[in-house]
């Protein structure tokens, strides 16, 4: 029972001096023209965070908003009055402006659909009685003098940061954290609470495993045993049914996957990623007519099986390698931890070595039993020759 009791006091310890160091990290950051604020909130994604004074006598809120980010991106800050995310919220950005100064917008998105051109400065849906923005030390940090919509302390806020602009003005950002990045926060007690959207990330997160494992691991591998292992006498017919086995799992898990994928696009209004919709839809045809061409194969010796095997490695080559981009490509959009981009250069690397192993080692095999089979043959020949030879001098 004690040692239980240690380790409850020594976790709540952690988790205390964990939320004091995040606490800390905020109470520490300093502003120009000494701007002093009562409140702070470090935000739980971007390495954002929120500075306050709340006035209830007239309520209204000094925030000051701040974001690492390089000098040609952008940051935004903005408060959802009617609901959460970025539909509705009337936001504060902050970008490079003409001569190296930094311009802020303040502007209000209707939909996901947005189009550069529909990024102007404007006014809000509650009053905003100043506005500035600065850049220094790799942080944008936003300044507002502003109404809290309805006179309430606690809000929906939302905040972004990236480097994607077009014509010079913010457009689009990554997934990941940055689809997290919404909060509500207590302007009069300082509290706040994650709204993010994690189960959608959850299903982007299992759409990019399931073809991550399919198109891009079992696919190849299948690849690897037909070209590779047919060779070893000893493994006919087991390889045959060990590659069908792997490319037919490869292909429903990978249909799944592909289905999860065509779900969240439809989810995603006004959002496309055309050329990795494009490879996947590509990728499913070629696969789909490549499984159905099974049924089709012909007899070793028919005289169509050479065209038949030209077309299903041909295929089968163009799927391995459209999948192997497409999932880079859905690495760029999902912008996953590091860790698992590396992971699966790694098992591509691991697969490239194994293939090029038993390319040596096949090939070896494959030169002794031509050297083998022209052996014989040629002792065949002169066995025949000595042995009518042999006969006439009988004769």
């Amino acid at each position: 029972m004690k040692p239980t009791i240690i380790f409850l006091c020594l976790f709540f310890s952690l988790l205390s001096n964990q939320s004091r160091a995040q606490n800390q990290s905020c109470v520490s950051e300093s502003f120009s023209s000494n701007r002093l604020y009562a409140s702070c909130n470090s935000l739980p994604y971007l390495g954002a965070s929120l500075h306050w004074n709340y006035h209830p006598s007239n309520g209204t809120a000094e925030i000051a908003f701040r974001a690492p980010q390089s000098a040609s991106g952008w940051v935004a800050w903005a408060i959802n009055p009617n609901g959460s995310g970025m539909i509705g919220a009337n936001t504060f950005l902050a970008f490079p402006g003409s001569g190296g100064g930094v311009k802020v917008y303040t502007t209000t998105f209707s939909s996901y659909a947005v189009q550069a051109s529909d990024v102007k400065d404007g006014s809000l849906a509650f009053a905003v009685y100043s506005k500035q923005a600065e850049y220094a030390n790799g942080y944008y940090t936003i300044y507002a003098t502003l109404a809290l919509p309805s006179n309430k302390t606690k809000v929906s806020t939302v905040w972004q940061a990236s480097t994607q602009l077009q014509n010079g003005v913010p457009f689009g950002h990554g997934t990941g954290d940055n689809e997290l990045s919404k909060t509500s926060l207590d302007f009069l007690s300082g509290e706040s609470v994650s709204v993010g959207d994690n189960s959608r990330l959850h299903r982007k997160n299992i759409h990019g495993i399931l073809n991550a494992i399919s198109w891009g691991a079992l696919m190849p591998l299948g690849a690897i045993i037909a070209r590779y292992v047919k060779v070893f006498k000893s493994a006919d017919p087991a390889w045959f049914y060990l590659h069908v086995t792997c490319q037919f799992s490869a292909y429903i898990i990978g249909v799944a996957g592909w289905g999860l994928g065509l779900k969240l696009g439809s989810e995603s209004i006004g959002i496309t990623y055309h050329e990795h919709r494009d490879i996947a839809i590509a990728l499913f045809c070629l696969a789909t007519v490549q499984v159905f061409a099974l049924l089709l194969r012909p007899n070793k010796d028919h005289k169509y099986r050479i065209y038949w095997n030209v077309y299903h490695h041909t295929v089968g080559y163009s799927i391995i390698i459209l999948s192997v981009v497409n999932i880079f490509k859905g690495f760029d959009i999902l912008e996953p931890v590091k860790k698992w981009k590396h992971a699966y250069t790694g098992i591509l690397v691991t697969l490239a070595s194994v293939a090029l192993a038993l390319e040596l080692i096949t090939w070896v095999i494959v030169l002794k039993r031509r050297s083998r089979s022209s052996e014989k043959s040629h002792h065949g020949a002169n066995g025949a020759h000595g042995y009518v030879f042999s006969h006439n001098q009988v004769v």
